[in-house]
């Protein structure tokens, strides 16, 4: 059919003129994005939530206020969601959070959360067609990496209302600070194997899809909070949050990923430093898992 013909002869001219498209479109066709940007909401999930209750338990007074706060800030919260909330960090009951928690239950929570951490650095292995780094190597940033998400997760209050200004600089002050979280997050979790300039791109579009999400939460996630608690219980509560976190982490895969597309780009490759770069190993002392999949676990 003429326009079937049309439409191919369209496409095939996009691919010649713009072959950064064709690159972009195989790697989020092709490349499972989706399917990673779940199992990192599940890790995402399972690490924040034993985290909260640790944090509730054994965090100084202060600390939980203000993570209360901000969680309220990301989320908007109001209404039965709130009282939730409020019912995790109330001052009345850490000694009994303690004696449920325990302290060898906060440091399993701890541990086990790094398994988000090395669910993101898989991420932006895959991004960039890295091998794992050494588990050397890699171990101690996992635990740097979620500490510093605790921390800007407990700021997100303050940076959000623009520290007492509003969102008229609270909304460029949190995309100022997710470009540097999300840049910070590449260069830290990818082991030094990729220079900070080519990991621009995935950094500025990590920070668009947070700002964006982040301004979407505060008017999508107090309604939809508030209706799945009031038919479905905290297991609604669950599946929202859960749905939510796939949504955002669907997001950030998707970025990272065209980012490093976007960094091999001709135009940018030669201005970011992009075509300086050679392929990486895990380095000298990577652990015997550090290039286990450097084939066919590509996206």
């Amino acid at each position: 059919m003429a326009w079937t013909n049309r439409l191919r002869e369209l496409r095939a001219g996009a691919e010649r003129r713009f072959p950064v498209l064709t690159e972009v479109t195989e790697r989020l066709v092709g490349g499972s994005l989706l399917d990673a940007g779940t199992r990192l909401a599940a890790q995402a999930f399972l690490a924040a939530v034993p985290l909260l209750f640790a944090l509730a338990a054994f965090a100084p007074t202060p600390v939980r206020d203000q993570l209360r706060e901000s969680l309220r800030a990301m989320f908007g919260l109001t209404g039965p969601a709130d009282q939730e909330l409020q019912q995790v960090f109330d001052q009345t009951t850490p000694d009994g959070v303690r004696e449920t928690t325990g302290a060898v239950g906060a440091l399993v929570a701890l541990v086990s959360a790094t398994s988000f951490s090395r669910a993101m650095a898989r991420v932006c292995e895959r991004a960039w067609g890295l091998p794992k780094a050494g588990t050397r190597i890699a171990a101690w940033r996992w635990a740097v990496w979620l500490l510093a998400l605790v921390v800007v997760v407990l700021l997100q209050a303050p940076i959000r209302d623009g520290f007492g200004a509003g969102a008229w600089l609270g909304v460029p002050l949190f995309f100022l600070v997710a470009t540097g979280v999300w840049l910070w997050t590449q260069h830290l979790l990818l082991a030094n194997r990729v220079p900070w300039l080519p990991l621009l791109p995935g950094a500025l579009l990590g920070a668009t899809t947070s700002t964006a999400l982040g301004i979407t939460a505060r008017f999508y996630m107090p309604a939809a909070l508030n209706r799945a608690l009031a038919e479905y219980g905290a297991l609604g509560l669950v599946l929202t949050l859960l749905s939510w976190l796939i949504v955002v982490c669907a997001a950030l895969t998707f970025a990272f990923t065209i980012g490093a597309v976007l960094a091999h780009e001709p135009t940018l490759s030669r201005r970011l430093g992009t075509d300086r770069i050679r392929p990486a190993g895990p380095g000298p002392d990577a652990g015997p898992d550090a290039g286990g999949d450097t084939g066919g676990d590509r996206t």
